[in-house]
């Protein structure tokens, strides 16, 4: 298994404490999402990384922790880093995240969705971390309607990355325009279009007022630290 083969090679080696996960949590901000939806995703991650539920996975592994960042995106130019790269050793820098996350005040004021765009600066961020494992976490509330396709993305630029999605109003339309010949909802545009990688997933929020516990459930599963045998000296 591909964990156990990087568990293996860390310990047998004798090398020092490793990163077994970088992961990037990318926030819609987006015209669909008005100012206190906008508040209720930033305290939604907020409540998620205090979870007693949350905090037991993220830390356990402290030869092995978790690196975290979180950045909110709209429009095609519009990415903007909320949380610098954080590497969770403790409780205290879960709060630290938490805070920083509840300060944030001003936001993006574009009606752009541009998804394909949010995934391509998420992977370059994360293409520089020495990591296990390299998880990008998008949360959207509706379709890409400009720049690249989310599912159009050259696979050279997403390698090694996995990408999940957490959908909010999973049964809203999955296009932003007149024709209905070929609805589809939301969910199903993220599976088709977003998600993708070894173990890829969506997590789903019914509307925003659900976005916290969404986001506990999902980081959970993402955070989860891999069974692992220790080599035999």
């Amino acid at each position: 298994m591909k964990w156990a083969a990087l568990a293996f090679g860390l310990w047998a080696g004798g090398a020092k404490a490793a990163c077994r996960q970088a992961l990037m949590l990318g926030l819609d901000v987006s015209g669909s999402v008005d100012g206190a939806e906008y508040q209720l995703q930033l305290e939604g991650v907020a409540r998620a990384l205090e979870a007693a539920e949350v905090q037991a996975v993220a830390l356990a592994m402290p030869q092995a922790p978790i690196r975290l960042a979180v950045y909110e995106w709209g429009g095609e130019a519009q990415q903007r880093m909320l949380v610098d790269w954080v590497t969770l050793q403790s409780g205290d820098d879960l709060a630290q995240v938490a805070a920083t996350l509840r300060a944030v005040e001003s936001r993006y004021d574009d009606p752009d969705t541009a998804i394909g765009s949010a995934i391509l600066s998420g992977a370059a961020m994360l293409k520089a971390q020495d990591c296990w494992q390299k998880t990008l976490d998008v949360s959207g509330d509706g379709p890409s309607n400009t720049g690249p396709h989310p599912g159009h993305l050259a696979e050279g630029a997403l390698h090694g990355l996995t990408v999940n999605g957490l959908v909010v109003g999973p049964q809203a339309r999955a296009n932003t325009t007149k024709d209905l010949s070929q609805v589809t909802t939301l969910l199903t545009y993220y599976k088709r279009h977003v998600i993708r990688g070894p173990g890829a997933f969506i997590e789903i929020a019914q509307d925003y007022e659900d976005f916290a516990q969404a986001m506990r459930r999902k980081l959970q599963k993402e955070m989860a630290a891999p069974q692992i045998v220790q080599a035999r000296p």
